[in-house]
């Protein structure tokens, strides 16, 4: 099987903040990439998962908690007004389930506002935020997690 985000799971401590913003014994956060949005965040179990109905009890318990924690930490390092979660996993060579928590600013324009949002994922590198740029907020997201 070839998965990126599996790949990625098992290299996990090697990988650089962006990749590996946290994690526990059945998720990682990463610093979404092809994105101008600060903060745009993925969180993938570490087992490879299709399905959101193939979770187990224990990764279903802790989802929504790490969707709760992550909106908080978004909220303090952003200042967002709210977060979107969403998950689709249909993208080619994206099956692995995976949730977008998104911050939505109080400026956000009102046309990428809700599931339009997705219209700044998938941006070409020039307007992509750099890694060094998306290192630093996972590790201040990080920080936030720990507090």
């Amino acid at each position: 099987m070839n998965c990126l985000t599996c790949d990625h799971n098992a290299q996990r401590f090697a990988l650089p903040p962006r990749e590996h913003a946290a994690s526990d014994d059945h998720w990682r956060v990463a610093h979404a990439f092809g994105t101008g949005t600060p903060g745009w965040l993925v969180l993938v179990p570490l087992r490879h998962v299709t399905a959101i109905a193939d979770l187990t009890d224990a990764e279903a318990a802790l989802l929504g908690t790490w969707q709760v924690r992550l909106s908080r930490a978004l909220h303090a390092v952003t200042g967002c007004a709210k977060t979107y979660v969403a998950q689709f996993a249909e993208a080619e060579g994206y099956a692995h389930v995976h949730f977008h928590v998104i911050p939505r600013m109080p400026d956000h324009p009102e046309e990428l506002r809700g599931p339009r949002v997705f219209g700044r994922l998938g941006l070409p590198d020039g307007d992509d935020l750099t890694p060094a740029h998306r290192d630093e907020l996972a590790v201040r997201v990080r920080r936030e997690l720990t507090r």
